[in-house]
């Protein structure tokens, strides 16, 4: 077998001789007539083949216009299905048969991919295809905003996995179970679930508790800490060994005493040892203070803020103990970004050939923007539109409804660089106008979205919140903001976007996610409150510091929903690399 290249992986197809003779013959004088055919469905639809835009191209041998292929002979423009005729050949193939050679190229009228009837296959133009792009780069910048339709998620790369098994204690394990633990109090029904436990306020410190909260209650961080996979007594044990060794080498004994971990770990055991009376996380705090140090203070904090820094406080725990942190995008370095850690993938199109950019950032959460408001929301109160304070009345921004999904929308929507934003072309050599498009390379196993409430300006040189009511789903499918989901939307089976990517995308098993936790603000800027509300077992309960109460899921629609926190409906575990030897 001849060799073949090779674009992310696959191998391409060897050159179709119909397609190389019929350019020997006819250069790409053909091509350009069917560019001014290409029709494309904004935003970011898929490019077809119309002379008309309201042309509903028929069969010319069966009349039919309802086949799902037909094609349009790229010679003399004749329009056939891909439908078997008389011969046992399709209508297209009968055509390209009947006729002198260079009828067999032809164009998928509804995709605006080149077709070989000879040879009964896709055939690929590199200089057609990018005639395609171009077409559909154009048709992102001048469209308007529209909602992303809910497309299958691709065949995903398969995981080895192994089945669920309900652990059991052998009888060596039931004895030190025996030993170093303690019968449970009973609960009535009417309790609350076990591990609701309120949280004292320490001076302004609702942003610590409501974020806590969340996080106490997200479930592959519960079950790694419940389970003791990072034991604060052992950790503690080394830290102290690393600081004698330290002293004694003349080494800065202070540095990595802290330990978020150990003090979470601590957090857990306090909130689900049964104990209802409100828990004071003091320790935690001062050992935040003491971490970041810029933040101690007893003002007022931002909860995201918070909530980023404690998961780079952990993360560069892992890193200063010299554990093998791995990648912080595969999320392998440490528990914070096994369950947080994502990749975005950012692509960069040159406006005037084509060539993309292609960038991949790991993150912990996604932070988006609300929609821009429009009249006929601004004008319904009872959709929560507004507060009814002077502020409110007076500005657009803080009117209207917008949604979760809309964000999405927004978030994974093309977008035209300004002329003053221009990026350097490898293709063109030179600094030319584009379009960036942003989209979820790798799902974390818990998303975290932020909406960006709190605007500073620094050319009014001030700052204020966005009030707007924002609609979040409790069930959310991501599968419309992957990356392949949105590659494959806009370019179709094309192999020239996905140049220069990797040949095994990690992607998640599953992308559909559940609302667990919501993080609200109320208030203004400079003196408001934050909230929790938090689902556990099909039922929410509001989380407002030391007090627990029970509301309904109507309470939680009608929130100011500040950081909501979604978890994959379906967990897939991986098979232990200790397996083989247990």
């Amino acid at each position: 077998m001849s060799s073949m290249t090779k674009i992310n992986g696959h191998a391409l197809p060897q050159p179709c001789s119909h397609l190389a003779a019929f350019r020997s013959k006819n250069g790409s004088k053909p091509f350009r007539a069917l560019q001014d055919c290409l029709r494309v469905k904004p935003p970011g639809g898929r490019a077809s083949i119309r002379r008309d835009p309201h042309e509903l191209p028929r069969c010319a041998a069966c009349g039919e216009s309802a086949h799902s292929r037909l094609y349009a002979c790229v010679t003399c423009a004749a329009v056939h299905c891909h439908a078997p005729s008389g011969g046992g050949l399709s209508h297209a193939a009968a055509h390209a048969e009947s006729l002198p050679p260079g009828h067999e190229i032809a164009v998928d009228v509804d995709r605006a991919e080149l077709f070989c009837c000879a040879c009964r296959d896709q055939v690929y133009d590199r200089d057609f295809d990018a005639a395609v792009v171009l077409a559909q780069t154009a048709a992102s910048t001048t469209a308007a905003s529209s909602a992303i339709q809910q497309y299958a998620p691709e065949n995903l790369r398969k995981r080895r996995r192994i089945d669920y098994k309900p652990w059991s204690p052998d009888v060596r394990e039931q004895v030190i179970v025996g030993k170093n633990s303690s019968l449970l109090h009973g609960r009535t029904p009417s309790d609350l679930p076990w591990g609701l436990r309120g949280l004292n306020n320490l001076g302004n410190t609702c942003f610590m508790n409501s974020v806590l909260q969340a996080l106490l209650h997200t479930p592959p961080l519960r079950n790694y800490f419940l389970s003791d996979r990072h034991n604060r007594y052992f950790c503690q044990k080394k830290s102290n060994a690393d600081k004698k060794s330290a002293g004694n080498s003349g080494g800065n004994t202070a540095a990595g005493s802290v330990c978020l971990a150990c003090d979470m770990d601590a957090t857990f055991s306090a909130v689900f040892s049964g104990d209802r009376k409100p828990y004071s996380p003091a320790k935690f705090l001062y050992s935040w203070w003491q971490y970041a140090a810029n933040l101690a203070s007893y003002e007022q904090q931002d909860a995201h803020e918070f909530f980023i820094s404690m998961l780079d406080g952990i993360h560069e725990k892992v890193e200063k103990e010299g554990r093998k942190p791995g990648s912080q995008g595969t999320g392998d370095c440490c528990v914070a970004h096994r369950v947080f850690s994502g990749i975005l993938r950012s692509d960069v199109m040159c406006m005037a050939c084509g060539f993309t950019s292609t960038t991949y950032d790991p993150c912990v959460d996604i932070s988006l923007d609300l929609e821009p408001g429009s009249a006929k929301m601004m004008s319904t109160k009872s959709n929560h539109s507004c507060n009814g304070n002077a502020d409110c009345m007076n500005s657009g921004q803080n009117c209207g409804t917008s949604t979760l999904v809309g964000c999405l929308d927004r978030f994974t929507r093309p977008e035209r660089l300004g002329s003053d934003q221009k990026f350097f072309c490898q293709q063109c050599q030179v600094r030319q106008e584009s379009l960036k498009q942003m989209s979820i390379r790798k799902l974390p196993l818990v998303s975290c979205f932020h909406i960006k409430r709190f605007e500073h300006s620094s050319i009014r040189k001030m700052s204020r919140k966005v009030d707007r009511y924002l609609q979040f789903p409790f069930s959310l499918d991501m599968a419309p903001y992957l990356s392949s989901s949105i590659l494959r939307n806009r370019f179709g089976n094309r192999i020239l976007p996905f140049d220069g990517d990797e040949p095994e995308a990690p992607n998640e098993l599953c992308s559909e996610f559940e609302l667990f936790a919501v993080v609200t603000h109320t208030g203004k800027l400079d003196a408001g409150h934050y909230v929790t509300y938090l689902r556990l077992s099909n039922h929410w309960y509001k989380c407002d510091d030391a007090w627990i109460t029970q509301v309904n899921e109507d309470i939680v629609r009608a929130a100011q929903g500040y950081m909501m926190f979604y978890v994959q409906k379906v967990l897939f575990y991986k098979a232990s690399e200790r397996q083989g030897s247990a």
